[in-house]
């Protein structure tokens, strides 16, 4: 074996070439799931936002102490 045309490779088998074609296309892929999942989560937001406005929170404390009071009182 000529060990000039010997091709040297890391612990994952791949030449540095095939590394970095792997490592490119693993980015490109990465960004475009960050990109999706980011659009995903705006059109959510829009549809249902999963943080309180402060009013939102009041009648949630509430519906929380209606369901309180009612899970007493049969208990009692």
């Amino acid at each position: 074996m000529d060990k000039e045309k010997e091709v040297h490779r890391s612990l994952s088998g791949l030449s540095e070439a095939e590394a970095k074609e792997f490592h490119k296309i693993f980015v490109v892929s990465f960004l475009i799931f960050v990109v999706i999942a980011m659009i995903a989560h705006i059109l959510v937001w829009q549809w249902r936002p999963w943080l309180l406005t402060p009013s939102d929170a009041q009648a949630s404390i509430g519906v929380l102490k209606d369901a309180a009071s009612t899970l007493h009182s049969s208990i009692v």
